[in-house]
């Protein structure tokens, strides 16, 4: 499901793409603002896949957000001006709406968006599905896809993430709780505020840290009762 907010200080605007979501399969409006600052709010605390971002707002602008974000979901413009599009581009804003915005616009924006963002691997029950699962990354300017059953571990840092794998570390702008979301919960494992681990390739189960291959990584007392569980599940 492709989580999505709607900033925009108009309200007939907000309820335009409101209506043009709920027409979609496999999108969720989340929430929908009228000012910037509680739409940065929101996105400080929540994982978001795509915000609808008006430019012109009381106080903080559409592009002054973007520019405050360290990390930044997909960003559709709607706005009633085309002078910001050069300025708005530079920033990597997925596409640029001129309001009112009709429904065939949209829905080519909707187009861009699945075309740049492979639906990830849905959580597999069979065991054999999983073996073939993936999960699309951005790493600097492309889309990498990962096999999940190569993931060893996941370590998450201040403004972005490292998969680790046996051919190579892969570095996103995500936050390790959207990776948490994503995965499969009967494989993976958040046993730390930095990090979420494969549970078959776990060597071995100490007290304080697990082990994969010869790295120790730290089980985190608010995670461990929910790892010991999924130890148990996953024998």
């Amino acid at each position: 499901m492709i989580k999505c907010i709607v900033i925009d200080d108009e309200q007939p605007a907000r309820e335009l793409i409101t209506l043009h979501l709920a027409n979609l399969r496999g999108f969720q409006l989340l929430a929908a603002f009228d000012n910037a600052l509680d739409g940065f709010n929101f996105l400080q605390k929540n994982t978001v896949d795509l915000v609808f971002l008006d430019i012109q707002m009381p106080r903080i602008s559409g592009l002054e957000l973007i520019r405050s974000l360290k990390v930044c979901p997909k960003i559709i413009l709607t706005t009633a001006y085309r002078e910001y599009a050069v300025e708005a581009f530079e920033l990597d804003v997925l596409d640029y709406l001129i309001k009112p915005v009709t429904q065939e616009r949209f829905m080519k924006s909707i187009s861009k968006f699945n075309y740049y963002n492979p639906a990830p691997a849905e959580k597999p029950d069979v065991a054999n599905s999983y073996h073939t699962a993936y999960i699309f990354l951005k790493t600097g300017r492309e889309q990498e896809r990962i096999l999940l059953n190569d993931i060893l571990y996941i370590e998450g840092l201040r403004d972005f993430i490292k998969v680790h794998t046996p051919q190579k570390v892969f570095i996103a702008s995500e936050r390790i709780s959207y990776m948490e979301e994503k995965l499969p919960d009967s494989k993976f494992a958040r046993v730390h505020k930095s990090y979420i681990v494969a549970l078959d390739k776990i060597n071995s189960v100490h007290a304080e840290q697990v082990m994969i291959g010869n790295i120790a990584i730290p089980v985190g007392r608010v995670y461990k009762n929910e790892f010991q569980k999924k130890m148990l599940w996953s024998k």
